[in-house]
């Protein structure tokens, strides 16, 4: 892995929203990136020798008193920076520049004119649309820098030493709305940096398998899965790496979508050839929920019997060393953002909390991994795609889908409808590409219809689709009145008890993605 990630990139975080996003593009072009928080030392963020460092976007402002400062290394690095936003403010503030609050802020889309004297924009057109989100601009700029592209509004809309290769966007090259902004990184990459594209699922599987055998030898591992994409890429990984020394635990607490447990048995068992010992606790999950309403209560509740059951399951394993578990980068990042000195692990999705007699070493083959290269890796070891692309599903299942009391039938309703309404997604093809995210909620509400010449009196559903390049933000997907006629048809006739459909028009901000 030490090879995959040298010469690779330290992306420093101020606090950006878009500080995953700009390591994830880096990914995309075949570069290795790491994120570290804005004070962590030197040691730390040299760890693997990159080539360069981006600092990213933030919410200060540089002359504030308590604002983030640049690492004081970094000046005397001799490596190549890249400033984005609030990180090209800090790095001309940090050298003797001015920067103050601009007279008009710019957020939104901007188009930019630039000179072809920089690498930075080398085989880019002059005139380039891009992200603007700021309230600050430099006044004046530091000793040898100069401006290498200007907007309406921003004069200093990009900058740049060339001498030092250090350079400041006031745009955010990483979001989409900035169609032209993955050749500027590329060209900072490879133009500037020098970096090689060596980071790839391929690379990245023959190397992730070298270092279990290394860190497990010949012991035996045992992984909790739950049919998700990461502990399933999570469990071919390893058992890619040492066969049948791994076991997997999978505890079926009744509140999966339509099929899905039937699904992790015929794929890993029966397919993948996995060790797996399947544990029926459905009844013991609902009697523990029965009567509970508040969406904590019930995570708490999910959580804690996960514990027990999968417990239960592992005492009866001798000589098992290592729990291997699917944490992702993110959760890697989001600990470190929250300023945890451990990990934090979350109950309802990896097995925290685990007795005091059972002690295990942890294998973590995907925490240098973000979601889409988790489904590469998966697509990469042959996994199908039903397992690779499902949709993102939480830790507690439909028990948060399903608002109010929980029952068997409450559940089979929701399944039946959720599953109505993704199979008519992929069939007008817009369960993967045209969305993030989509299911229903089935709400602990009932409507007056009229069904049959009859009055009825079911419960009201809600569907719930979203696009979103990273799952921080979301906007609500504006899906073909056609379709949701026919998904709201087929329910109401389909599904008995259901009555009413809704189409969340939310996004997030101000709700969430989730309803609970």
């Amino acid at each position: 892995m030490d090879d995959l990630k040298a010469g690779g990139i330290a992306v420093i975080d101020f606090g950006s929203q878009y500080t995953q996003l700009i390591a994830r593009r880096i990914r995309e072009l075949g570069v290795y990136a790491e994120v570290y928080a804005h004070h962590s030392d030197a040691s730390q963020m040299n760890q693997h020798r990159p080539a360069g460092y981006v600092l990213s976007g933030g919410p200060s402002s540089v002359y504030e008193a308590d604002a983030p400062q640049l690492p004081p290394f970094l000046l005397d690095a001799e490596r190549p920076i890249l400033g984005i936003c609030y990180g090209m403010q800090l790095l001309t503030a940090a050298q003797g520049g001015a920067v103050a609050a601009a007279s008009e802020r710019e957020y939104g889309p901007a188009v930019i004119r630039h000179e072809p004297i920089s690498p930075l924009f080398d085989g880019l057109d002059a005139e380039l649309q891009v992200w603007m989100s700021h309230g600050d601009r430099i006044e004046a700029l530091p000793a040898g820098y100069r401006a290498l592209a200007a907007s309406d509004n921003s004069p200093l809309a990009a900058i740049g030493d060339l001498e030092r290769d250090r350079y400041g966007l006031q745009f955010h090259p990483e979001v989409r709305h900035s169609p032209r902004g993955q050749a500027i990184l590329g060209n900072f990459l490879f133009r500037i940096c020098r970096c090689q594209p060596v980071w790839s699922a391929a690379t990245f599987i023959e190397d992730a398998v070298e270092r279990i055998r290394a860190q497990v030898g010949d012991e035996r591992v045992l992984l909790a899965l739950s049919g998700g994409v990461d502990s399933a890429v999570a469990g071919a990984l390893i058992h890619r790496a040492i066969g049948e020394r791994l076991t997997c635990i999978f505890v079926d607490h009744g509140l999966l979508r339509q099929g899905e447990a039937e699904q992790v048995l015929q794929v890993f068992r029966h397919e993948q050839n996995m060790k797996l010992i399947a544990v029926n606790a459905v009844e013991e999950f609902l009697t523990a929920l029965a009567g509970v309403t508040e969406p904590e209560a019930k995570r708490k509740i999910i959580g804690r019997l996960f514990v027990e059951r999968f417990a239960e399951e592992a005492r009866k394993l001798r000589g098992i060393r290592f729990l291997a578990q699917g944490t992702i980068y993110p959760d890697v990042i989001e600990s470190a953002a929250a300023g945890a000195s451990a990990k934090t692990i979350k109950s309802h999705h990896n097995v925290g909390g685990l007795p005091a007699d059972l002690r295990f070493e942890l294998v973590e083959p995907l925490r240098d991994c973000f979601k889409d290269e988790v489904r590469k890796i998966g697509e990469a070891l042959g996994l199908p795609e039903s397992i690779i692309w499902r949709q993102p599903f939480p830790g507690p299942g439909l028990a948060i889908r399903c608002l109010g009391e929980l029952s068997w039938g409450r559940l089979e309703k929701l399944r039946a409808a959720d599953a109505i309404f993704t199979s008519e997604l992929a069939a007008a093809g817009l369960l993967r590409r045209g969305t993030a995210q989509s299911f229903a909620v089935l709400l602990p509400v009932k409507s007056v219809g009229v069904m049959g010449d009859k009055r009825s009196y079911e419960e009201a559903l809600v569907l719930r689709s979203v696009t979103s390049e990273d799952f921080m933000t979301a906007d609500w997907a504006r899906l073909p009145y056609d379709l949701l006629a026919k998904v709201s048809a087929r329910i109401v006739n389909e599904v008995p008890g259901i009555n009413r459909v809704a189409y969340d028009i939310t996004s997030k901000p101000p709700g969430t993605i989730e309803w609970e």
